[in-house]
């Protein structure tokens, strides 16, 4: 069975997104409509280069693209969850096309951390870190000391289980807000 996720708003608003069920645990609606009036009422959307980390169905990046963002990629280390993030990539890319709108969109196939280690030069405003449940905290602190480089004045959305502690940010990071979603928890960093 698929489970159907979509693009909430913007240029490409209701188009239907897919994800493959057992591989991804896709963020509700709610919660990304939630978090995404939060990033556009503090303008943080319009022109910006998006990293979404475990990416999934890539609904993160791609309802940025949707809203205004400059770049969206997308890492996903699962063979099958990285091909529907680019089958989902096409259909956005196509709808933005459409209204003459051009972005940098990519799919990386590899796990997060090597991806964060061989990335050359490339800096983001706006990260998104969603990972499954069961990667830990000392995983996830890890993966934001690599990415600490490639953030200039950034905004990173983190997404946990409500169930798991909060881990110790490292140094860099500031949590600038945190908000219980039932089961989920979504941090907000700035870096």
């Amino acid at each position: 069975m698929l489970i159907m996720t979509r693009i909430i708003a913007g240029l490409a608003g209701s188009l239907k997104l897919t994800s493959p069920a057992k591989v991804t645990r896709p963020t509700s609606d709610r919660i990304r409509e939630s978090i995404f009036s939060r990033l556009e009422a503090k303008e943080l959307i319009d022109g910006a280069k998006v990293l979404d980390l475990y990416a999934g169905t890539g609904a993160l990046a791609l309802e940025s693209a949707s809203r205004g963002a400059a770049a969206a990629w997308m890492v996903e280390r699962d063979g099958k969850a990285a091909a529907v993030c680019v089958a989902n990539l096409k259909i956005v890319a196509k709808a933005l096309l459409k209204e003459e709108v051009e972005f940098d969109g990519k799919v990386i196939n590899k796990s997060v951390s090597s991806f964060l280690v061989s990335s050359g030069e490339v800096v983001f405003d706006l990260v998104f870190i969603d990972p499954p449940y069961e990667i830990t905290n000392d995983e996830i602190v890890s993966e934001l000391e690599l990415l600490k480089p490639l953030l200039k004045d950034a905004t990173v959305v983190v997404e946990r289980s409500s169930r798991t502690e909060a881990p110790n940010w490292p140094d860099g990071y500031v949590l600038e807000d945190e908000k219980s979603y039932g089961d989920t928890l979504v941090y907000w960093l700035s870096a």
